[in-house]
């Protein structure tokens, strides 16, 4: 047997193609697009995904007024920040979130699918996220993505 054909092949930054990536959140749980999309983000869909190097495509998400929660987690799903001052952490549902920016509970989901370090702030520039079906990376010819099809 030759140990030398079974060497890890690890990409370089120069040598990894990204593509776009466009994905549909009408009637969609929350928790697929941001997996699915943390997925695509990361590159780990990819057959040469290197763990220290953003090989992962750019996502764009439209309609992220219409994603799905199951069950009362409109209400009782619970966000959580903090200002910085003593007793200054505040509260707020998904549903007063979704009322203000509805981007952000998609944001929030998939930033906390990605690494904790430099990596995944790097990746993280790779989302765009879209309220209503416009966008304006149309220049970029997104590829579809339909999620129905992948759960």
């Amino acid at each position: 047997m030759n140990t030398l054909s079974y060497k890890t092949v690890s990409k370089k930054p120069k040598e990894v193609t990204k593509e776009w990536v466009l994905i549909d959140a009408s009637e969609i749980p929350l928790g697929r697009v941001a997996s699915i999309a943390s997925i695509m983000l990361r590159g780990k869909n990819k057959a040469y995904f290197t763990p220290h190097v953003d090989c992962g495509d750019n996502v764009i998400i439209i309609n992220a007024e219409k994603i799905a929660l199951t069950g009362k987690k409109w209400k009782q799903k619970q966000y959580v920040r903090y200002t910085g001052y003593p007793g200054g952490q505040k509260f707020s549902s998904a549903e007063e979130i979704k009322n203000k920016d509805p981007r952000k509970i998609i944001e929030k989901a998939i930033k906390g699918m990605l690494p904790k370090n430099k990596l995944g702030s790097a990746i993280y520039k790779n989302l765009k996220v879209f309220i209503g079906e416009n966008h304006k990376h149309e220049a970029q010819k997104p590829k579809k993505i339909d999620i129905k099809e992948l759960i």
